[in-house]
């Protein structure tokens, strides 16, 4: 049996993420009990953080998604209380969820991210529809799990998507359609995990196509040349490390007609449920469920 103590699986939250976020907990939760592991859950929703403490936890495995979860906050808060995390600390957390101050670091370190351009009141917006052509996505930068991303494909429809987004948190993205294909590669420790093709039944990888559908179709291993594989895996870590990341984590990309891959975003806590890629692509290594759970878990650090 591994000695980690008592683990609080952090789980639910107050997120638009909350439910992915309780079915993400849950199977982990299980997961590390099969392995002999002092586990529970630990809804920060139902009572305080400090009962971590008063519970006399040790370790947290942290799978809140979005706002709280996901940000830095409760990166922050964790580290004030002394217990060791697993995932990225606080300032690569928050940069990961916010998909504009990700891309800038990006741009600045010279990495390919997807067009975009940031809107607000004042946006000529069919402007931005002939810059960055028709269809376009647009989505609130600091929303998970496609929370609020449509697609816009007439003209003066930009307008309306962009005015409907503004309830959310953070900038809100317009976005270049890039149609080659989506992609994304995990991290565990300081390796890339092979990368996985995501092919969705619905118009582009939405909510529905993530968490509700079972006839999204993802590849792993993807249909990548050796070349173009060895990229995306160099990529995956240079995107990641330029946030700070550690532990674990996903970067998600596209792919234009001409083989071009470009940065999407990262996910510093990605999805474990059964529709989930991390598990898939360790599961592509040899890594059961069971074993990743443990192996995520053994990188719970500090600072």
């Amino acid at each position: 049996m591994n000695d980690f103590g008592k683990v609080a699986v952090l789980m639910g939250g107050f997120s638009t993420e909350r439910e992915v976020s309780l079915a993400s907990g849950a199977a982990i939760l299980a997961a590390l009990k099969s392995k002999g592991i002092n586990a529970h859950a630990f809804d920060p929703k139902k009572k305080p953080l400090s009962g971590l403490v008063n519970e006399n936890f040790e370790r947290v495995f942290n799978i809140l998604h979005g706002s709280f979860g996901e940000d830095g906050v409760v990166q922050g808060a964790l580290e004030a209380l002394g217990i060791p995390y697993t995932g990225c600390g606080v300032a690569a957390s928050a940069l990961g969820m916010d998909k504009f101050r990700s891309r800038l670091v990006w741009q600045g370190v010279g990495l390919p991210c997807v067009p975009f351009i940031v809107l607000n009141d004042n946006s000529d917006f069919s402007a931005i529809e002939a810059e960055l052509g028709l269809p376009l996505f647009v989505k609130p930068a600091a929303e998970g799990s496609s929370v609020g991303v449509m697609k816009i494909k007439q003209a003066g429809e930009l307008v309306k998507a962009y005015h409907q987004l503004k309830q959310f948190h953070g900038e809100i993205l317009a976005e270049r359609a890039i149609n080659g294909g989506e992609y994304t590669c995990a991290i565990l420790g300081d390796r890339a995990l092979p990368s996985i093709k995501i092919i969705p039944a619905t118009d582009f990888y939405d909510y529905e196509a993530k968490y509700e559908r079972d006839d999204t179709v993802y590849l792993c291993p993807a249909d990548l040349t050796e070349k173009d594989e060895k990229h995306m895996r160099e990529l995956t870590l240079r995107a990641f490390q330029a946030l700070g990341g550690r532990g674990w984590g996903r970067v998600d990309f596209l792919r234009d007609d001409n083989g071009q891959i470009y940065i999407l975003e990262v996910n510093t806590v990605p999805g474990m449920t059964s529709h989930s890629l991390v598990p898939k692509a360790a599961n592509e290594i040899g890594l059961s469920f069971e074993d990743l759970c443990v192996e995520i878990l053994s990188h719970a650090t500090l600072g």
